[in-house]
């Protein structure tokens, strides 16, 4: 039997990160490998216990571990990689990902990673509407990264436009678009 595949999942600070949960909760029941590296800031809104369990994998936050135990895990988790899915990604990461800035393990992976990028963006309005992110937005779908546009709706801060996290389960099939491509079938 084939080994499934592998699915790494950035969740960033977004309010949205609640639902990066049910995410993986549907790669699962697909059958694929799913972990899961957070930045800090998604972890004030999301606790990694709940990924490591929906996962069973431990979950990335810090780049740097206890010397003891250090391993270039970024570069580990890179290699093994056959999408790499950020959702929700927030402005921030987003124009870190656009100025090759890595800062942190989710950036740092980034870079490392051969494998097709998925971005499902998720902000206020205006977040998403200003030019700095639009610029951002045009330079990752010009380097090939497959960018999930926003919904619109009514937003966590009260706001109502676009800016939110796609539905998961269009996110889901995205990604099993892009494992279709290239031949990847668990």
């Amino acid at each position: 039997m084939a080994n499934p595949p592998c699915i790494l999942l950035g969740v960033t600070g977004s309010i949205a990160a609640y639902r990066a949960a049910e995410l993986v909760r549907l790669m699962i029941v697909r059958g694929w490998d799913v972990h899961v590296i957070m930045t800090r800031s998604a972890t004030e809104f999301v606790g990694k216990l709940t990924f490591q369990t929906l996962s069973r994998h431990p979950v990335g936050v810090e780049q740097w571990g206890d010397e003891a135990n250090w391993r270039p895990e970024h570069i580990a988790l890179a290699d093994r990689a056959d999408v790499f899915v950020i959702a929700p990604c927030t402005a921030n990461v987003m124009a870190k990902l656009a100025c090759g800035i890595a800062d942190d393990l989710l950036t740092s992976t980034v870079l490392a990673c051969q494998a097709p990028l998925v971005v499902a963006p998720a902000m206020n309005v205006h977040m998403w509407e200003h030019p700095a992110t639009q610029a951002n937005l045009k330079i990752l779908q010009a380097r090939g990264v497959r960018m999930i546009d926003v919904a619109e709706g009514d937003l966590a801060c009260g706001y109502q436009g676009k800016g939110r996290l796609a539905p998961v389960d269009g996110i889901v099939e995205v990604v099993q678009g892009v494992l279709d491509s290239r031949g990847s079938k668990p």
